[in-house]
């Protein structure tokens, strides 16, 4: 039997980091689906389809990395994809406690449901979206902590 991961997430934008847990989780798992959230109410920076764009770039010599949308709740997607398995980074402690909440409450929703944590690599502890969008918004450049293979300019409004 094939063990499949979802890797959920807004990935906006998709960084290093997660670009490092993806690649890694392919040691323990047989392919990884990365789930890219759409949340109507959200404010994204990128849009949905840009995101799914650079991801499917930056995997697409990988053939054991699948790259899909959904919209609501990520258990509500494993159990209609019929995986088993939710992989998540963790940088910090604070990343740990409340991803270990979601995780708790996704295994009280589904019980055969398991969450996987990955710990990031030192180098990429400092590396979060969030910080990367504010480098954006103030026309910075980020590339260094973005995957190489991609030219985020290429994205950016002109």
């Amino acid at each position: 039997m094939e063990k499949v991961a979802v890797f959920p997430g807004s990935f906006d934008p998709f960084t290093v980091g997660h670009e490092s847990i993806a690649l890694r989780a392919l040691t323990i798992f047989d392919k990884i689906i990365i789930a890219v959230g759409y949340n109507a109410s959200k404010k994204s920076f990128f849009t949905l389809e840009q995101r799914l764009s650079i991801i499917k770039k930056v995997f697409e010599n990988e053939p054991r990395i699948e790259v899909i949308s959904y919209e609501g709740l990520t258990v509500d997607l494993c159990k209609k994809i019929k995986v088993k398995n939710i992989l998540r980074g963790l940088r910090t402690s604070a990343d740990f406690e409340f991803e270990r909440a979601v995780g708790q409450v996704n295994k009280a929703m589904l019980s055969d449901l398991e969450t996987v944590f990955l710990l990031t690599t030192p180098e990429h502890t400092s590396v979060n979206s969030t910080v990367i969008r504010d480098i954006l918004l103030h026309n910075g450049d980020p590339s260094q902590f973005l995957p190489k293979s991609i030219n985020i300019k290429e994205y950016l409004p002109r």
